[in-house]
């Protein structure tokens, strides 16, 4: 095991205390040297994060009672996009595989792997790859590039403004402030929100931040000079 990895320290998310200590004693007998944090929710785990701790990793269990579906990953992802999120869940269909990868997850590893298998996960993840099991094989190319490309073009239909607000609603701040950052009042932002969520069809803020989380900023703001 490396230095770097010896003094790394992992978030355990997941709000069954048995499976949490499962879950602890597995990375505990394959990286000894890790300092593990639990958390039973995610709002738990947010707050955790908040405290200027530093974390290396957070292993996910999806099925949280405070959020629903991939919310978790997603709150995650906008407030810590820096924070590698290991996702660790009952389920294995390919398709919820698939919507966690493209939602940010650096990988996706069975409840029911073996320990030797969640150790890979935690190394491929560590050294900055991404791990899914063996057995997955994802969507078809031409479906994902079709997807991305009808993504692209409902956000070219945004205005260069509403892009930053879009941008800003990514990063998880509130439209207050949104409203302090670019000195305007927040009524103008909910606008701005209201017409990103027409234009995207999507009925939510989180929804819209779910879309353009398949997408990196350099794909959000390519054509933005010519909005």
């Amino acid at each position: 095991m490396s230095a770097a990895t010896e003094s790394a320290r992992f978030l355990i998310i997941d709000d069954h205390p048995l499976f949490r200590e499962a879950l602890h004693s597995a990375v505990q007998i394959t990286y000894p040297e890790v300092d593990t944090v639990e958390a039973r929710s995610i709002s738990e785990a947010l707050d955790l994060l908040a405290e200027a701790k530093t974390f290396d990793l957070a292993l996910l269990d999806l099925s949280m009672p405070d959020v629903h579906g991939f919310d978790g990953l997603l709150q995650l992802r906008t407030r810590h996009p820096r924070l590698p999120v290991l996702i660790v869940s009952g389920h294995e269909d390919a398709k919820i595989i698939s919507e966690a990868l493209s939602y940010g997850a650096a990988g996706f590893v069975p409840k029911s792997a073996r320990k030797d298998d969640l150790a890979a996960a935690i190394r491929s993840v560590m050294e900055g790859t991404v791990y899914v099991p063996e057995t997955y094989k994802g969507n078809h190319p031409d479906a994902d590039s079709a997807d991305r490309a009808n993504l692209m073009q409902r956000l070219s239909t945004l205005t260069p403004q509403q892009l930053r607000v879009l941008q800003m609603l990514r990063q998880g701040m509130l439209n207050k402030q949104i409203a302090y950052e670019l000195q305007v009042g927040e009524t103008t932002v909910k606008a701005h929100v209201s017409e990103i969520l027409r234009k995207l069809n999507v009925y939510s803020r989180t929804q819209a931040v779910i879309e353009v989380s398949r997408l990196d900023n350099a794909e959000l703001f390519r054509d933005q000079a010519g909005f």
